[in-house]
């Protein structure tokens, strides 16, 4: 008897560790690059008029939001320029085609970027380059009030670009400025920077810095001293960013090798090419152990089984080296169709899937927006069915500010035409809902909000919320729940439930526990 039910105990708990690994995640980041430099994903071109400007912006949400994403990454300063008001740098030549000239009608794109994107409960992280000045010496825009004009000391020329010199105090201090006042004015989630520090090598040129490491080398070997520079300005802007709105996020997105085995033994079993260490001279293992950062985006754009950098070895590696920092993994869906690895219709999908049996790993991010055009291979059909059918909220940074909020209440249920309408409130007077995640259970189902798919709504707070659910049936019995979340979506406990109860035909709305 005692073995009899010893083995039904395992059985029963192989079966629901089978069921508990099939439940996609609640909490994870799904987000997507928009990168602006050289109109790669928005606007599609300089020109465009406001109204056509916000719609391509609107229209590039509203996609991404139904394949899934609860984040988007955008560029807002690809060269030393702005898609903002800015009272230090002008506007982009991106949105017009001259660098100086504002949008006509005038808007703020950065201000409507980020209302759109909240409208639609997901997060917006603020990329900038920070060294990147002039993207072609031949042929950019720059105005005579341009930085580089000002300060010509600050710069160096290196492959028909024009790049600030890590090395300058000033220049350090400069950039500092311009991305305090943007986390500052403007309602921005995250600082996202990309994989450009120092500039990536030209074969047969050296980054030209010998006289700002005559000034500053203070007899440093020159790499120890170029990574030096680096991770002084990553932690003036931790500390900056901080200072300026503790909630702000601070991520970086390297290239996908931090160092070679063959260097150093913490680094990955990857051989051949670059890697941030040795030629961006971005220690970004110092910048997580040290708390500088709040996460990391390796671009992991190799397939299964590259005989240089197989992405499963670096997946597997990047799981390992967080330190307690979040990890996001960054996909290239540009890479699709390019050769025979990419040709296959599983190969995204399944990098996918290992990234998400890790428990080291939050989420994935996908370069870049405009990749998904046409949906190829199926991508788009794997995310909205399958991958990101269900709704997630964005991971928890513990050690940011908690401020949850208290729970909201339902207030009304009525049967509308095309489902229920349900409405609620809540008496938050502190400012910290900014949004709420409704829940739905069939009959007799237990109440699990640890359950993703038992998700139908995360919207954002508003003075009268409500919401009409599709998916009701009449004359079945349901429970709805409801949660609050601050602006890290950090979420609240539930107060009493809404049970839809149906009895001798007729419907009845209860509040209770």
């Amino acid at each position: 008897m005692l073995k009899q039910l010893l083995a039904g105990a395992i059985l029963w708990i192989g079966m629901m560790q089978q069921a508990w690994a099939q439940l996609p995640p609640k909490r994870e980041l799904r987000a997507v690059w928009v990168a602006t430099i050289e109109n790669i994903d928005w606007p599609s071109r300089r020109g465009l008029s406001t109204e056509q400007q916000k719609q391509e912006f609107i229209d590039l949400l509203n996609r991404h939001q139904r394949n899934g994403m609860n984040a988007v990454i955008v560029q807002i300063r690809p060269v030393t320029d702005a898609f903002y008001l800015s009272p230090y740098e002008p506007w982009s030549e991106y949105l017009t085609g001259t660098q100086g000239q504002a949008p006509n009608p005038f808007y703020d794109p950065l201000q409507f970027m980020i209302e759109e994107t909240h409208k639609r409960c997901m997060e917006f992280h603020a990329w900038f380059n920070p060294y990147r000045a002039v993207f072609n010496l031949s042929r950019s825009s720059v105005t005579p009030d341009h930085i580089t004009r000002l300060r010509p000391q600050w710069f160096v020329n290196y492959d028909n670009k024009k790049y600030f010199d890590p090395a300058i105090p000033e220049a350090r201090e400069y950039v500092t400025t311009v991305i305090r006042d943007v986390v500052k004015r403007y309602d921005i989630d995250a600082v996202h920077f990309d994989d450009y520090f120092y500039p990536y090598r030209v074969p047969g040129k050296d980054f030209p810095d010998n006289n700002s490491y005559r000034l500053y080398g203070n007899g440093m070997a020159r790499d120890d001293w170029r990574r030096a520079n680096v991770d002084a300005i990553i932690q003036m802007l931790s500390t900056a960013i901080k200072a300026e709105k503790p909630w702000v996020k601070f991520g970086i997105s390297p290239f996908g090798v931090w160092r070679h085995r063959e260097k150093d033994p913490e680094g990955s079993y990857t051989r051949g090419g670059m890697s941030n260490y040795d030629d961006l001279y971005a220690d970004i293992l110092k910048w997580l152990k040290k708390g500088w950062i709040d996460y990391v985006a390796p671009q992991l754009y190799w397939e299964r089984g590259h005989r240089l950098a197989d992405y499963e070895v670096l997946l597997n590696w990047w799981g390992q080296h967080g330190y307690g920092r979040q990890v996001y993994i960054g996909h290239g869906v540009y890479k699709l169709n390019s050769n025979a690895a990419w040709k296959n219709p599983r190969e995204l999908v399944v990098q996918l899937e290992e990234a998400r049996t890790l428990n080291t790993i939050q989420g994935d991010i996908f370069y870049s927006a405009k990749s998904f055009a046409g949906n190829p291979l199926g991508i788009e059909d794997s995310l909205r069915n399958h991958f990101y059918k269900y709704p997630a909220l964005r991971p928890v940074m513990s050690w940011l500010p908690n401020t949850t909020p208290e729970p909201p209440y339902f207030i009304d249920a009525f049967e509308r035409p095309g489902g229920l309408e349900i409405h609620w409130t809540d008496d938050d007077t502190t400012g910290r809902t900014k949004g709420y995640v409704l829940y739905r259970f069939e009959q007799n189902e237990a109440i699990n909000v640890s359950d993703p798919t038992k998700i139908i709504s995360i919207q954002p707070q508003s003075p009268d919320p409500e919401f009409k659910d599709a998916g009701y049936i009449k004359g079945r019995n349901y429970t709805y729940v409801i949660t609050a979340l601050d602006r890290l979506q950090n979420e609240s406990h539930q107060a009493e439930p809404l049970r839809v109860h149906v009895r001798g035909g007729k419907t009845y709305f209860t509040f209770e526990p």
